[in-house]
C-alpha cells in the first residue's frame, strides 16, 4: 500500500509536496485484507485509521504526524522538532544540515541508520566536533502468516503481529556501531 505523490521532483523540498489525495476506505481495506487474521490486527488497525484518517496531505506534515501516532502507540515520548523550524538551515547540504542542527541544538553525538555507512565518515564528523554512530537494529523474529519470517517489512507489520511489550523489547534490541568498530555488511549486520 503505498502513496502517491503529486508532482515528484527532486527539486522540491519535501514540505513543499503532497500526497494525491487518497480514499481511505480503499487503503484501510487493504490493509484489512492483508491483516485481518493477525493476533493484534484490532490495535494495529485502529493505529493506521488514525493515520490515514488525519486530512492534511502535505507530506512532510502527513509523515511527521505519523512518527508521532506510532511513538505514542508505542509510549515513546521524545520531542520531536521539524528541520523547517531551524532557520537558515535550509541552505547547507547533507552532513553540512546535520553539523548546524547540532551546534545549534548543543548536540555532540549524531545516531543515524545502519544504511548510512556508505553516505557519512567518522572522519568529517570528528573534524566538526560531532560524533557519528550508527544503530543497527536486532530484527528479532516473530510469527508471521507463514512458516518463514521476512525481516524488516514495517512497523505496522511489527504491531499487528506483537503485542506492545514484546514491541518495547524489541525496539531495546540493537548495537551501536562506532568508530573503529567494523562496518555493518550489506544485510545489516556488523
Amino acid at each position: 500500500m503505498g502513496l502517491e505523490v503529486k508532482h515528484l521532483t527532486s527539486f522540491k523540498k519535501i514540505n513543499e509536496t503532497e500526497f494525491v489525495d487518497f480514499d481511505v476506505n480503499q487503503k484501510l481495506n487493504t490493509i484489512s485484507h492483508a491483516y485481518r487474521r493477525a493476533p493484534q490486527f484490532d490495535a494495529g488497525y485502529a493505529l493506521i485509521k488514525k493515520i490515514l484518517g488525519y486530512p492534511e496531505r502535505n507530506v512532510a506534515e502527513f509523515l511527521f504526524n505519523s512518527i508521532k501516532e506510532v511513538c505514542q502507540y508505542l509510549e515513546i515520548s521524545t520531542k520531536f522538532i521539524r528541520s523547517s523550524e531551524i532557520p537558515g538551515n535550509d541552505s547547507f547540504k547533507r552532513e553540512y544540515r546535520i553539523f548546524d542542527f547540532c551546534q545549534r541544538l548543543g548536540g555532540d553525538t549524531y545516531i543515524n541508520a545502519v544504511g548510512g555507512q556508505d553516505l557519512y565518515h567518522f572522519d568529517d564528523f570528528e573534524k566538526h566536533g560531532v560524533t557519528l554512530k550508527f544503530i543497527h537494529p536486532n530484527l528479532r523474529p516473530y510469527k508471521q502468516f507463514s512458516n518463514e519470517f521476512v525481516p524488516g517489512l514495517s512497523i505496522l507489520d511489527v504491531i499487528m503481529f506483537n503485542p506492545l511489550d514484546a514491541i518495547k523489547d524489541m525496539l531495546e534490541d540493537y548495537s551501536i556501531i562506532e568508530k573503529g568498530t567494523p562496518p555493518a555488511n550489506k544485510k545489516g549486520r556488523p
